[in-house]
């Protein structure tokens, strides 16, 4: 379907320096608007399988003639993702959290359950669209601690919501409408955790090109690099 808009993405995945393997995914498909993160939760590589799950899940998906078909693809295709999670063997639960973006006509639709994140700069504006799902987030809701505060507790690993771990997907959606000159960074927790949202603002803004996203990952990893970090910027153009 002819989009009266166009996008350029810049993404990028990194094991960080201390895990021994990298659970999270990533989806990009800029020809039907769709992009993912996920960031796979679970022991024995459970969580590698669960979010390399989500993306075989959703990687068939095609734009159709309206914003409610479209929404409502995606949820069904996450919602199958989560009973395949469910049924990985192994002992514990295996999970993984997903932020997806979608542009669909005139409208951005987010799908999110967990702690990946996604981000809106426009102009000089940065909004977090996305809120967590974990008990840090409770906090915050509660205007005890700023969001950088939150972040930076160790309940902000405590998760209440992901694909896979309970047997209905408790999936949170937003819808806005999207304007030319919009930038979207779509995050695991492993990348965003390391900097302040003044600091997110200030390296998203600029010309845009794939130093970008490689100068946030390079930081994450100077500043100690303890999570794997995925990262997919978005950039809307006319």
């Amino acid at each position: 379907m002819p989009c009266p808009y166009t996008t350029s993405t810049c993404y990028g995945t990194h094991i960080g320096r201390v895990r021994g393997i990298n659970e999270d995914a990533l989806f990009v498909n800029e020809q039907e608007g769709l992009w993912l993160v996920a960031d796979g939760i679970g022991g024995h590589g459970n969580g590698e399988r669960a979010s390399a799950i989500v993306v075989e899940h959703v990687k068939s998906f095609r734009r159709s003639d309206s914003i409610e078909k479209c929404s409502a693809d995606i949820e069904a295709r996450l919602s199958k993702a989560n009973e395949a999670c469910a049924d990985i063997p192994g002992s514990g639960p295996s999970g993984t959290t997903i932020a997806a973006l979608l542009l669909c006509h005139s409208k951005a639709i987010f799908f999110w359950a967990g702690d990946s994140r996604i981000y809106r700069l426009r102009g000089v504006d940065l909004t977090l669209v996305t809120e967590d799902h974990n008990l840090a987030q409770e906090r915050h809701r509660r205007g005890e601690l700023s969001l950088d505060e939150a972040q930076r507790l160790p309940s902000a690993n405590v998760l209440t919501r992901a694909v896979g771990i309970s047997q209905n997907l408790r999936l949170q959606t937003h819808v806005e409408e999207f304007e030319t000159g919009d930038r979207y960074l779509i995050s695991t927790d492993g990348l965003y955790k390391e900097f302040t949202l003044e600091a997110i603002r200030q390296m998203l803004s600029g010309p845009f090109d794939d130093q970008i996203l490689k100068a946030f990952i390079d930081e994450a990893l100077n500043l100690g690099g303890k999570d794997n970090m995925t990262g997919i910027i978005v950039d809307v153009g006319e």
